[in-house]
């Protein structure tokens, strides 16, 4: 992917943050008279049939037999995450705002650092805990009421 801002995990990182905060106001948008288990399942022929495209177009297949059987468990587990995160995202945003259910999600971001240190060994330095720190409260003072 060469070097630079364009090639690295920041960049890809707020790309990322941008399309997810996207997918947020499109869904809340487009689940106005849909079932948000439907909703679920539309986004993810679309993110299938995406995705399919994108490594036709690139030539990106691999073998299914280059894969292990410890990827594979890996990657149906997190699958089956995925699966379980998006039908909760969707029916909560069929029941509330979506400038307060996309920051509580993100709370996410607390639990994958609370549990890369602990399960991977990962090491976070004081202020990354800070930070950390600010994200949790923030998600407790959007999620609590007046």
């Amino acid at each position: 992917m060469g070097t630079g801002f364009f090639s690295s995990w920041t960049f890809w990182a707020l790309l990322s943050a941008t399309f997810a905060a996207l997918t947020a106001i499109f869904a809340k948008i487009g689940i106005e008279n849909v079932n948000s288990d439907f909703a679920t399942l539309l986004r993810t022929v679309v993110v299938l049939v995406s995705l399919a495209l994108i490594l036709y177009a690139t030539g990106q297949y691999q073998s299914l037999g280059s894969i292990s059987g410890k990827s594979y468990l890996f990657l149906v587990l997190s699958g089956l995450a995925t699966g379980a995160s998006w039908l909760c995202y969707f029916r909560a945003l069929k029941l509330g705002p979506a400038s307060l259910v996309a920051p509580v999600d993100k709370l996410s971001v607390v639990l994958v650092a609370l549990l890369g240190a602990a399960l991977l060994g990962e090491k976070l330095d004081l202020r990354q805990w800070g930070g950390i720190g600010l994200i949790t409260a923030g998600v407790v003072m959007l999620a609590l009421r007046r």
